[in-house]
């Protein structure tokens, strides 16, 4: 199995003054096409910033990020952002839903910022609510919407281009535990049947252990392998 993503000795230390902040030191690791993998590490111990790295977020003070062979660094800014529109998908802890927009039109928006036709993305966009559980939900705008169900139309959007690799940040942090559980089963679910690679960032130990494969951070540092699933 070929690997979709290269962390190659990423280190970040932000500067501030004469202050410098050490982030991350020397982190290497691959993940597998199609691979699920969990970042597990508690707050400050730079999961986040990998992650905004891995995706083009935010840049290495040194190393380098190799994504489907290429590095993300040889990337001019309008290609980075074509790779992150249409080959990866990013979820967060806060949906991030656009207020005054209805469920489809949220989903829809990743489409239509690539050029998709209005009508081609709204299709798209309600076969992936579908996919969600959100059929009877296409029209409501975020308010009128649970947190789990908000939660399921930031999955929707975040795979609805069917992106080769899909990254979450503490995507069930502001669920309760119980409706936590069956978003992340349902975005495992969705992205083992469009053979999504999975990268989820997160402090919670058994929804981290859900995954194939398990990577700690601590202190900027990343710990030996901690967990691979039978």
């Amino acid at each position: 199995m070929e690997d979709l993503l290269v962390c190659q000795d990423i280190s970040k230390t932000y500067h501030d003054g004469e202050n410098d902040t050490a982030v991350l030191s020397h982190v290497s690791f691959s993940v597998a096409t199609g691979e699920h993998i969990a970042i597990l590490g508690s707050s400050g111990s730079g999961k986040s910033t990998l992650l905004h790295i891995m995706g083009g977020l935010d840049t290495p003070s040194d190393g380098r990020v190799l994504f489907d062979g290429s590095p993300l660094d040889s990337l001019k800014p309008k290609a980075l952002n074509q790779v992150r529109n249409q080959q990866m998908g990013f979820i967060y802890q806060f949906h991030h839903l656009l207020g005054e927009f209805s469920a489809l039109e949220n989903v829809a928006m990743p489409l239509l910022i690539g050029g998709s036709s209005h009508t081609n993305a709204n299709a798209e966009a309600k076969k992936m609510l579908e996919l969600v559980g959100l059929a009877h939900r296409l029209q409501h705008k975020p308010a009128a919407l649970s947190g789990g169900e908000r939660q399921r139309v930031a999955i929707a959007r975040a795979l609805v281009n069917q992106p080769k690799l899909v990254m979450a940040d503490e995507p069930t942090g502001n669920l309760d535990h119980k409706t936590g559980l069956s978003v992340y089963a349902l975005l495992k679910d969705i992205s083992r049947t469009l053979n999504t690679t999975f990268i989820v960032v997160t402090h919670d130990r058994e929804l981290a252990n859900k995954m194939d494969r398990v990577l700690t951070l601590k202190d900027g540092h990343l710990q030996p392998l901690d967990k691979v699933a039978s």
